[in-house]
């Protein structure tokens, strides 16, 4: 629902005609159980206004965006939207426990902020501990009124939510793998649009169908909503021209494959120019941690052309291996920013903050007396420069370092590992004492308006993994991204400072290392954390903390008054 934020009186009729006026845009979310039946089973979850997905939102440039939740679900909530700068609004940015406390069973809250800077696909979920498997949506920002995209109108523009289905309660799987230790049991199904597809137990007719007209080009507004899995996603005979990712348009790029880690979004163009007929569209796992197990599941959605003859047999694709990382690389690799294009940020070219943070598994010893299922009878843990971040208890970070509360947090966080290693190598798992991470509450306060250069190393330790990484409230630019341990003198030439992808999750190549840089134009409190959930809890993360900037314009108000106490 759209209205006027306010309306312009006795200003002249031309103003008034050229004038886009911004809206507010509000909806009313009631998050309770919801009964499904899937893979012939009767599965109670937890969902938004009674759908899976919750409601597509779609705001323009500049909109207020209010969305009314009523929690009526069992369980405490917070819901995130991923992506959106909640520039001077880091009380809306969701996190539990970082920016604010959780809504209670049977309370409200309502989320308030401004879409500023931005357009293109982003979405929104439940950001208190596996919701969000069920409870996410697509969140579109088009151009202000008046404005084009940088490529030709499609002719429809459809969002593709990629997620992940159990035949389970998610809370319970969550639960029984805190109390165990050991990984969490996997999904039984990939979803399309919350569809399984018809290669799973009764889902022939639980399939996602898009209608296409022979000669038309539609907007796919894709992303990966899945908990634990990156995924490759493929349409049968059909390229796809990516230009955009992470709502941040790019050069465009053609491809016959995405790789979609969780978190990420991309915006392609699928040209409907081949032979009148149904395909199939496909996802399936990406998987780099050697050795572990994984859903090897294949969720397929059709996409039929008027005309197309009901008995026709769908052309299928033929996806990567699961393993295939030199596929994955070459697309992550391969995108480039549309340099001057709408809402482009030239790279910053001094650096105020240099951080190099080891990411990867961990373990967390077992307390006494307990069995613990993980590696060595431990606890599964995650860390960034062995340092496995747990959130408060009791206050928010976010109203913590508003109202200068100490106890609450400690400004060390390490700027470099603790201990230098050779960090891709498997050895390192023969010293147990490296294996184990103290749990800690650290952030790393910064001065508006500083930029930060951060390499993302990943580590062998207990395996390498592809860690997607996802940063709230800001963009970052991809300078660089390789394998094996990070080598200054020899990676800071593939730099790329002209036109580099802009994002907010990277997917750190398994094995190997990132270089992103990022400007902290946004006072606030600002998370950064792995997007698997696999990682049980926060665990793989850390918090940036902005002070204000000189101005009333670059100052974080107060909080709402009723914004969810603890």
């Amino acid at each position: 629902m759209r209205r006027p934020v306010s309306l312009l009186v006795g200003l002249l009729p031309l103003l008034v005609a050229t004038t886009a006026l911004a809206a507010v845009v509000e909806h009313t979310f009631i998050v309770q159980n919801l009964t499904l039946n899937r893979l012939c089973n009767r599965q109670v979850i937890t969902a938004v206004n009674g759908s899976l997905p919750g409601p597509r939102i779609r705001v323009r440039e500049g909109d207020t965006l209010v969305v009314h939740v009523f929690n009526k679900s069992p369980y405490n909530l917070t819901l995130h939207w991923h992506g959106v700068f909640q520039k001077l609004s880091c009380w809306a940015d969701g996190p539990n426990m970082i920016t604010q406390c959780p809504i209670r069973p049977g309370n409200k809250y309502t989320y308030n902020f401004r879409i500023i800077d931005q357009e293109g696909t982003l979405w929104w979920h439940a950001h208190v501990s596996w919701l969000r498997a069920t409870v996410y949506g697509a969140l579109v920002i088009l151009p202000k009124s008046g404005h084009s995209y940088p490529f030709p109108k499609p002719h429809r523009e459809v969002p593709i939510l990629l997620g992940e289905w159990w035949n389970a309660n998610v809370i319970d799987v969550e639960n029984q793998a805190i109390a165990t230790g050991a990984l969490p049991n996997l999904s039984d199904a990939y979803t399309i649009n919350g569809w399984p597809g018809d290669l799973y137990p009764c889902s022939q007719n639980q399939m996602y169908k898009l209608n296409v007209e022979a000669g038309k080009t539609y907007l796919l507004r894709i992303v990966n909503a899945a908990l634990n899995s990156q995924l490759f996603y493929k349409i049968a005979n059909h390229n796809l021209t990516v230009v955009a990712v992470d709502a941040s348009y790019t050069k465009p790029y053609v491809t016959d494959v995405l790789v979609i880690a969780p978190g990420q979004t991309v915006d392609a163009l699928l040209a409907a120019d081949k032979d009148v007929g149904s395909y199939y569209m496909a996802a399936s796992a990406y998987v780099t941690a050697a050795g572990l197990p994984f859903d090897n599941t294949i969720t397929r959605g059709l996409i039929v052309y008027g005309g197309a003859l009901s008995t026709a047999t769908p052309l299928r694709p033929v996806l990567p291996a699961f393993n295939d990382t030199v596929t994955a690389h070459e697309f992550s690799s391969s995108l480039t920013g549309l340099k001057d294009g709408p809402h482009w940020v030239y790279v910053p070219r001094t650096v105020d903050y240099g951080m190099f943070v080891t990411i990867g598994f961990g373990l967390e010893p077992c307390a006494p007396n307990k069995t613990c299922l993980g590696p060595m009878g431990a606890i599964t843990s995650a860390s960034m420069n062995n340092q496995s971040f747990v959130p408060p208890t009791e206050l928010s970070l976010l109203q913590a370092f508003y109202s200068k509360v100490d106890g609450v947090f400690d400004s060390d966080f390490p700027a470099k590992p603790p201990i230098e290693f050779d960090y891709t190598n498997a050895s390192i798992n023969s010293d147990p004492s490296s294996l184990f991470a103290p749990k800690v509450t650290k952030v790393t306060e910064l001065d508006f308006n500083s930029t930060v250069e951060m390499v993302l190393q990943n580590t062998a330790i207990l395996g390498v993994e592809n860690h997607p990484m996802h940063i709230h409230g800001l963009n970052f630019h991809v300078l660089a991204q390789g394998f094996g341990n990070y080598n200054p003198a020899e990676h800071r030439k593939m730099f790329n400072l002209v036109d580099p992808q802009i994002r907010n999750t990277i997917g750190v190549p398994v094995g190997g290392w990132a270089v992103i840089r990022f400007t902290v134009n946004n006072p606030g409190v600002w998370i950064m954390h792995c997007h698997l959930d696999a990682h049980l809890g926060y665990g793989l993360a850390t918090v940036f903390a902005v002070g204000n900037g000189p101005t009333p314009e670059t100052t974080l108000p107060s909080p709402p008054a009723d914004l969810p106490k603890c």
